[in-house]
């Protein structure tokens, strides 16, 4: 799986390169650390070289990535990332220091006016700056054992299974049962779902504990009094701090609490309930039985190609590159999808871009329900951001900051709901498509509690690296309190501190949560100046800002977009006044 078939030439890097073996990249960094540069010219002639290498390599882990993730249970696949993991990646990470080394001398001698602010070269040579400053040969081992670490949580969550409904189900094919309107079954299945988590939770709890341990090594062995400010740096984080973080939260607690209180009231009167009980929270509360968009993957590509054709001929001709949805291998030849659920998949969905062809792989555990459909076109979004900025020379401006990432995604979650309804759509019913609508306005800002919930309890993990389970527990639980559902959980104590299992960036992406919540606030902005400018322009200024990928920095990203870069307690009220008043207008 480590060979690609390359589509972008280069007189640099040979086409014919298998970057998954260190020798053959070795030569090729060494001839970029030893090459005469004596202008600016010369200089962005060697930063495209050096662009292209690093996409060969991005590439091939990526490829073992992608394969090792869609069946957890391959051993070759899982020993050919293992692989790479230990043998490959920990002698790559030496050679790049001494590439971000020179490459920063470099821009300082050479760059001029291309370095300095607002200029060409501005935002990578901060970037490569830090992380020079950051970087520690002590890190690189226990950055494998970390990669390590998350493969064996998803490698456990990927086999987790249950016997229901006359057959085997993994836990994404779970979720439609939380839809059935009789809630006995939904009981029944969430306790089921519950209780094979709880089979894991030992060595999921001991990953984790390893998991903080090493982080906390990693961020004090770079001079961090903590692994937050390693991670804030690491991850670029220049244009906001952990205050910030802390700003968000509670606006969340003040603003999405009590929008989410109010929906919980109005489902428990709904649902004749005394009070609401964690399995009652994702079903219809008028009793109409589960929505159903689509079956399959092939269904689920075709719908979701009408709606992007029905919102902007660019997007739907962007989208009518991917496929049609019925790959079930993984990154096999020219395939872009793997969509359906399965025994053995990891866990959740993302998009990976293969950046030396260019192309993005989307991954997804679909399973028919309506929180597919949102996958599904949110990583189209992802997809069409890496497609509008592939032409880019420089690697490191075909990836935007996650925070404006997401505003490419989460967009389009908001800007296709109007166009999946007709006969053609995934809701031909006037009365599903309401509901769909509803949920998916009301999810887009109650989730910001979740993410809230999430964010503050990794700040909380990392600036107390000593704790004990215990008092994790303790601390999910006041997190809950302060912003979670109004669940009645008498009976459910063994379940109630561990829900944080589910949660796989935990694992494998810490810090990597906040970004959500930062660009749904952007996602919705563009929503709003769609029904106040018209959706031909709020589009226009979606391709507009994702065409510049990343290379501004990240408040002049949201510019672009004709977006504020804020997120305190006015922009949270200013958003869900405008969505409180368009969901009166959706039928219930």
């Amino acid at each position: 799986m480590s060979t690609t078939t390359h589509r972008m030439s280069t007189e640099f890097v040979p086409a014919s390169l298998d970057a998954a073996r260190f020798g053959g990249v070795e030569p090729l960094a060494k001839a970029l650390l030893t090459r005469a540069v004596t202008s600016g010219a010369e200089l962005e002639r060697w930063l495209a070289d050096r662009s292209e290498l690093d996409a060969a390599c991005n590439e091939a882990r990526a490829n073992l990535y992608i394969a090792m993730t869609c069946d957890t249970a391959d051993k070759v696949r899982a020993q050919a990332y293992t692989r790479y993991i230990e043998e490959v990646a920990p002698r790559l990470e030496p050679l790049a220091f001494e590439l971000d080394k020179r490459q920063a001398a470099l821009s300082k001698q050479h760059g001029g006016m291309m370095v300095a602010r607002g200029g060409r070269l501005e935002v990578v040579t901060r970037d490569v700056t830090a992380n020079v400053e950051i970087f520690r040969e002590d890190n690189i081992p226990l950055q494998t054992q970390l990669e390590k670490l998350n493969q064996d949580y998803q490698t456990l969550i990927g086999a987790m299974t249950v016997e229901f409904d006359g057959g085997e189900k993994t836990l994404p094919q779970m979720g439609k049962y939380q839809e059935q309107t009789d809630r006995k079954v939904r009981e029944d299945a969430w306790r089921k779902v519950g209780e094979r988590r709880l089979k894991d939770r030992e060595a999921i709890d001991a990953i984790f504990d390893q998991q903080v341990a090493l982080r906390d090594r990693v961020g004090k062995n770079a001079g961090f009094k903590d692994y937050v400010g390693y991670a804030f740096k690491s991850k670029y984080r220049f244009d906001y701090a952990p205050a910030d973080c802390f700003k968000f939260h509670a606006a969340a607690e003040k603003v999405i609490v009590p929008f989410n209180r109010a929906l919980d009231a109005r489902r428990k009167k709904q649902m004749g309930l005394g009070s609401l009980r964690p399995w009652d929270l994702g079903v219809d509360p008028k009793g109409r039985g589960p929505l159903k968009p689509f079956e399959g993957g092939r269904e689920l590509m075709k719908k979701s190609k009408r709606s992007f054709e029905k919102l902007d001929a660019r997007l739907a001709m962007m989208f009518n590159t991917l496929g049609d949805g019925s790959n079930t291998k993984g990154p096999v030849g020219e395939e872009k999808l793997d969509l359906d659920s399965r025994k053995g998949k990891a866990p959740g969905g993302y998009l990976y871009m293969r950046d030396r062809i260019r192309e993005p792989f989307i991954f997804m555990n679909a399973a028919g329900l309506h929180r597919d459909v949102e996958t599904m076109v949110h990583e189209a979004g992802h997809a069409f951001h890496s497609m509008l900025c592939k032409d880019e020379p420089l690697l490191a401006y075909r990836h935007a900051p996650l925070e404006f990432c997401e505003v490419a995604s989460m967009a389009m979650e908001l800007m296709t709901m109007k166009h999946w309804g007709g006969p053609d759509g995934f809701y031909p019913n006037a009365s599903d498509f309401a509901r769909a609508q509803r949920q998916q306005l009301e999810g887009s800002v109650s989730r910001l509690a979740w993410i809230a919930t999430i964010d503050a309890f990794q700040h909380w993990i990392y600036t107390n690296p000593g704790h004990t389970r215990t008092q994790r527990e303790a601390f999910w639980l006041e997190l809950d309190q302060r912003f979670g559902a109004d669940v009645e959980w008498v009976g459910l104590d063994r379940f109630r501190p561990v829900i944080w299992h589910r949660q796989p960036h935990l694992f494998g992406s810490p810090f990597y949560y906040i970004e959500y919540g930062i660009a749904q606030l952007g996602a919705l902005q563009l929503w709003v100046h769609s029904l106040e400018r018209g959706e031909d322009a709020a589009i226009n200024q979606y391709v507009k800002g994702l065409s510049v990928g990343g290379s501004r920095p990240l408040p002049e990203l949201f510019r672009a977009t004709g977006l504020e870069f804020e997120f305190g307690e006015g922009m949270f009220r200013k958003i869900v006044d405008r969505v409180e008043r368009e969901l009166e207008k959706l039928p219930e």
